[in-house]
């Protein structure tokens, strides 16, 4: 049985030795092959316990009552430090995009990321932003209507609703999630994402984004047990050409648990975890 998520330390970045409870998060690290955790640990390419395959629905995609695919329920996927590498453990599930095509900005930004220095936001439990949250090592819910698809992470209990809906809606006031609407392409659900604050990176690795992020998700339900996923990152700041990470999510025998990581985080005001401030222009681009 899993039990609840109680984040109360941060071990890999400090190397300190817990003996309280802690919880499977991302650590920022620049070795994407060791075990990773910012407020515990989590195995890159390791996927959650309720995708036992053996389990899994067999058979055609399910289907709603307007004839679109049913991608309700919840769903295991390999944990993605950095979405430039395949997963070594089993490739099927998550292909990386390769090298990244830094812009000179964007390598800049990644060669002096340093999170044991200046802190990593993750650490201070504020969102982890769209991206960070789909690459955690936990399950994710979704939940469809003919008007709305919701994901609910068990990443510390975050949720996104997104429309349907033909355009993104005028804001001037971005968020950690950014703004998503979807729709249909025949049998695929497409979620558009743009409005970023630039605040969060997009994976444990520190991969930067600005604010000019443009994300496009594609999600196909291959059969009753699971779903493909690819994820098309298009940055003109820090990258020169758009890239993608496709995955493969399993249908979980399981269902969410409850996640808690508070702003008063032990290790934050002990000392072992690096307080982070939001960045500010120039670096805030």
């Amino acid at each position: 049985m899993r039990k609840r998520h109680t984040a109360v330390a941060a071990l890999l970045i400090a190397g300190v030795a817990a003996t309280w409870p802690v919880a499977a998060q991302d650590t920022p690290s620049k070795d994407s092959s060791s075990t990773l955790g910012t407020l515990g640990t989590g195995v890159p390419g390791a996927v959650g316990q309720g995708a036992s395959r053996g389990a899994r629905p067999t058979g055609p995609a399910p289907r709603l009552a307007n004839g679109k695919p049913d991608f309700s329920g919840v769903w295991e996927h390999a944990y993605v430090p950095d979405m430039s590498l395949t997963n070594a453990t089993d490739p099927s599930m998550q292909k990386g995009a390769g090298p990244l095509p830094y812009s000179p900005d964007g390598r800049r930004n990644i060669d002096r990321y340093d999170p044991a220095v200046d802190g990593d936001y993750t650490g201070m439990c504020m969102p982890f932003g769209l991206m960070r949250s789909m690459n955690a090592p936990y399950p994710i819910q979704i939940m469809q209507t003919d008007r709305y698809v919701a994901f609910l992470f068990e990443q510390n209990t975050w949720f996104h609703v997104v429309p349907f809906r033909d355009t993104h809606v005028a804001d001037d006031n971005p968020t950690w999630f950014g703004d998503s609407i979807a729709r249909w392409e025949g049998d695929t659900l497409v979620i558009d994402t743009v409005d970023f604050n630039g605040y969060t990176r997009l994976d444990t690795r520190g991969n930067p984004h600005s604010t000019r992020l443009h994300l496009v998700q594609r999600f196909k339900r291959t059969n009753a047990g699971q779903l493909a996923h690819s994820v098309t990152v298009d940055d003109p700041v820090y990258y020169t050409k758009p890239w993608t990470n496709e995955r493969t999510w399993l249908l979980s025998t399981g269902e969410l648990i409850e996640y808690s990581c508070e702003e008063n985080n032990k290790d934050l005001w002990e000392g072992r975890v690096k307080k982070w401030t939001p960045p500010q222009p120039p670096d805030l681009k």
